[in-house]
């Protein structure tokens, strides 16, 4: 065999075997909290975001520049406003979502959505954060989804940060008994949801115990017998709440401590995501105003 073919062929037989190789070097797989196992060929340049706190750790990530659609509600970082809407997380528009040709739609396991993009041939990812816990998981899946290895620094910064605000409560603070408003009803944020989390880090009590739930729906009663020292509310649901039979008389209404949140506040408190430490920051300055008068520790 003439030397130079033989050195062609052996080169040729090389590039092919690691063209062959290329695919599985990059073939990435994630279980979703489904259960589901999802194959990719390599990470996915091009996602559609349908669950504001997996759109943020996408972006906490580094990585906004994949987004190309989300849901209405995903509004952070301002980056994100700009993008295709494809309507609400749990019913999304199908017709939408297939026309920006994405990689991976990320979603929420309660989303109805998935089946039907499934059977389109979309992969889908289905992921939702409900604790502290969930979110450091949560970041590391998508931190690998993306093929990226940043998500423990992320993770590292956020806990980090609820630590710190724990760290700056006033003394005169601890202990006070809180009730958090999530929304009308009213529901409550109670001490098993990712709220209660924070508040139990920043060594505070919360009136809702964890046996009803993470965001229980409470007879308004509960709340006047529980009499707490503080409330956390949204600025919408603090419209009337004085008016509300009996809850003139609580001590958190009529030695005015409340805590009245702006709608970006509450917007970015009732995420449990990236923001959570920011979050923390937000509800020790609160209880240091209420209850000790800003006094710092």
């Amino acid at each position: 065999m003439n030397p130079f073919f033989g050195h062609w062929i052996c080169s040729l037989v090389a590039h092919l075997f690691l063209l062959a190789l290329v695919p599985a070097v990059h073939a990435l797989q994630v279980t979703d909290d489904r259960g589901v196992t999802i194959t990719l060929a390599q990470p996915p340049q091009r996602i559609v975001s349908l669950l504001p706190s997996l759109t943020e750790m996408v972006c906490a990530l580094d990585q906004c520049q994949r987004l190309v659609g989300v849901d209405r509600y995903s509004n952070f970082p301002e980056s994100v406003r700009a993008l295709p809407q494809v309507g609400g997380g749990l019913d999304p528009s199908i017709e939408a979502v297939v026309a920006l040709k994405p990689d991976v739609v990320l979603m929420a396991t309660s989303a109805r959505a998935s089946e039907r993009l499934r059977a389109l041939g979309i992969k889908v990812v289905a992921l939702e954060p409900k604790t502290h816990a969930d979110v450091r998981r949560v970041l590391e899946k998508v931190g690998g989804l993306l093929g990226v290895d940043d998500a423990q620094r992320v993770w590292r910064v956020i806990d980090a940060g609820v630590s710190g605000a724990a760290q700056s409560l006033p003394v005169a603070a601890l202990q006070a008994r809180v009730y958090f408003e999530a929304s009308g009803g009213p529901y409550a944020a109670g001490e098993a949801s990712f709220i209660g989390e924070t508040l139990t880090r920043l060594g505070v009590k919360n009136i809702v115990p964890a046996s009803l739930g993470p965001f229980p729906k409470l007879n308004p009663e509960f709340v006047v017998r529980a009499n707490p020292d503080l409330i956390m509310v949204g600025d919408t649901n603090f419209i009337g709440m004085e008016q509300r039979p009996g809850w003139g008389s609580m001590r958190a209404l009529r030695e005015k401590r409340v805590c009245v949140f702006s709608p970006a506040q509450a917007d970015m408190l009732v995420r449990a995501g990236p923001r959570m430490a920011e979050g923390a920051r937000i509800m020790a300055r609160c209880l240091a105003d209420k209850m000790a008068g800003g006094r710092a520790r």
